[in-house]
């Protein structure tokens, strides 16, 4: 017997090698591109354009130079798109997610009238590309007079199907009816039973459309760029890709600015790094709680 459970052990590792071998290439794949962004953010003009290896690092690493002048050039304009960022990524992600937990609970608990059809226009809604809704959204906000101000970059971004979605099967299977017909039968009214007895099992899920709402207003990019024209207004996303352009249409005077480019594209990840690893520790609470009860 123990003959027999040995071998199985050895065996064990050579069925899931495949699997590890692909997690280790996905592994490579994902943080080749961080990793090069890195390095190559301690870089000036020559270290890039000097032929050395793009994936290590040249005998002046100007980390804080590069910052500096990030954080200084064209009247320090970068610092005003990251807190525009900011503020899109904020208004948006935690508007989605408050218009996501409303109906995705409203569509899994409560019956009325015209409920199915509105849930079937939700599903046709996450098969439009979100692209695509951006010219006629720049009509109508052109009529509005909505243009080139915070809005039409917010008020789109609380719109989330997938978010609504999600929201309605976690809050099917997540929480029992049996729980929240208790809650009433003791006499707490409707908004009391929701934030006491129904959140706290949503937690998981609405943590996760606030993430996801979050990253994806932060990196919008299509929309503030066909809804602004004030570079005052701009997000890190369009900032960067106006660099960019200059940088690409004067090879002479615009290559300096490739090594702020890079060091802006390494400090605009940093806030979802945090953001990430900052509501894992409720995402993880949040599913401990939901197990215990």
């Amino acid at each position: 017997m123990t003959t027999v459970s040995r071998a199985a052990g050895h065996r064990r590792p050579q069925r899931h090698l495949p699997l590890q071998v692909l997690l280790g290439f996905l592994v490579v794949y994902f943080l080749v591109p961080f990793w090069w962004v890195i390095v190559n953010s301690s870089k000036d003009a020559p270290g890039l354009f000097g032929g050395g290896n793009t994936l290590w690092f040249t005998d002046n690493v100007d980390y804080f130079g590069n910052l500096e002048r990030l954080f200084t050039y064209d009247g320090g304009i970068y610092g005003r798109w990251i807190l525009n960022s900011t503020l899109y990524a904020l208004a948006g992600g935690i508007g989605a997610t408050i218009l996501a937990v409303m109906a995705g609970y409203g569509f899994a608990k409560y019956r009325f009238a015209g409920r199915r059809f509105t849930f079937s226009v939700l599903l046709g809604a996450l098969m439009v590309p979100g692209t695509a809704l951006v010219i006629p959204t720049f009509i109508m906000f052109s009529g509005l007079g909505l243009t080139n101000t915070i809005w039409a970059v917010i008020l789109p971004s609380l719109l989330n199907p997938f978010g609504v979605y999600l929201m309605h099967v976690y809050a099917r299977d997540a929480v029992p009816d049996e729980i929240l017909d208790a809650a009433r039968v003791d006499g707490a009214g409707e908004m009391r039973t929701f934030f006491r007895v129904a959140f706290p099992l949503m937690r998981p899920a609405v943590v996760t459309v606030l993430l996801l709402s979050a990253v994806a207003s932060w990196n919008n990019y299509f929309l503030p760029l066909a809804m602004l024209s004030d570079n005052r207004l701009f997000p890190v996303t369009v900032g960067l890709g106006v660099w960019q352009g200059i940088a690409s249409a004067n090879n002479s005077g615009g290559t300096s600015l490739w090594s702020l480019i890079i060091m802006g594209a390494l400090v605009s990840v940093v806030p979802l790094i945090i953001a990430f690893f900052t509501l894992q520790r409720h995402w993880r609470g949040g599913l401990s709680v939901g197990g215990l009860r």
